[in-house]
């Protein structure tokens, strides 16, 4: 393995570590203020925090690359963006009201099964290895949420819902990405988000300085660490990160979602539940992996 590699994989397993400890920190903060508020405030950082580095690789800039940057479609596309992920934050921020960080942050991954089965709307063709993984992803959904009585938690079920919405954003993203800069458009879909939770949390929550303040650690946390810092080293390691090992490597974020809860807040998972968790896992790989050999496949 070339140094790059190895550096670039390392990157990305941090990446996927402060993401997945973010659960904790987002089921923390909702002890003090609400779902709305919490991202409201978490986003505003969010976006903030990307500005650094946007104006130093503004700087380095070529004036025609200057010239053909595009405002217009950089809020066009922040507005999408920034819907589709107020929804699915939301439900996901509400979702960790009534269930642990371990099973939101692997009910969350399953975004990585959904996106593929969405392109079936636009009849594009699921390979049989998506397939699979999709099957086994359910079948590890049901242990880790289905109860006796056939039934799943209000927690699990926001999650879950707020999972597609994860997907349709992937999905929004891979068609904006080309036609604007990614940079520009994390910060101005941070910022739609944060905007529309800003104006919920008026409309439904109460919202105080005091609450804020007391839920600053794990704000600061879900805003500067789980956005700012994560995506940059993101952009970083995907510089020289293989393709496989990028998607594996995050994927993993509900995995360090798991360990985050058993040691901060204490949860523990069943016997059941780890079988779950486990089968999703494979699944989320399965998922990853069939989009990486097809592609390399069709390049060859």
């Amino acid at each position: 393995m070339k140094d790059g590699t190895l550096k670039a994989d390392i990157l990305l397993l941090l990446t996927a570590s402060i993401w997945g400890f973010s659960f904790v920190a987002q089921r923390v903060g909702m002890d003090y203020v609400g779902p709305f508020t919490f991202n409201a405030v978490r986003f505003a950082l969010g976006s903030v925090s990307l500005l650094p580095l946007i104006l130093l690789l503004q700087k380095r800039q070529t004036d025609i690359e200057r010239k053909s940057d595009n405002s217009k479609s950089v809020w066009f596309g922040g507005l999408l963006a920034g819907g589709a992920l107020f929804v699915g934050a939301s439900l996901q921020q509400a979702g960790l009201v009534y269930t642990t960080a371990g099973k939101a942050g692997f009910i969350t991954g399953l975004y990585v099964v959904i996106v593929p089965l969405l392109g079936l709307f636009w009849r594009q063709r699921p390979r049989s290895a998506t397939w699979l993984g999709a099957i086994l992803a359910a079948i590890g959904l049901y242990f880790l949420s289905i109860n006796e009585e056939f039934t799943i938690s209000l927690g699990d079920f926001l999650v879950l819902l707020g999972a597609f919405f994860w997907a349709g954003h992937v999905l929004l993203i891979g068609w904006l990405a080309p036609r604007t800069d990614s940079l520009k458009l994390a910060a101005a879909q941070f910022a739609v988000c944060s905007l529309l939770s800003f104006l919920t949390a008026l409309a439904i929550e109460t919202m105080s300085f005091a609450s804020i303040w007391q839920a600053a650690l794990p704000i600061f946390y879900g805003g500067i660490g789980s956005v700012g810092i994560a995506y940059t080293l993101q952009v970083i390691a995907q510089r020289d990160a293989h393709p496989a090992h990028s998607a594996i490597i995050l994927s993993l974020e509900g995995l360090f979602a798991a360990i985050g809860g058993w040691i901060l807040l204490g949860e523990v998972l069943s016997l059941r539940g780890m079988l779950g968790c486990a089968m999703m896992l494979t699944g989320m790989f399965f998922s990853e992996l069939s989009g990486f050999f097809g592609k390399q496949k069709a390049d060859s």
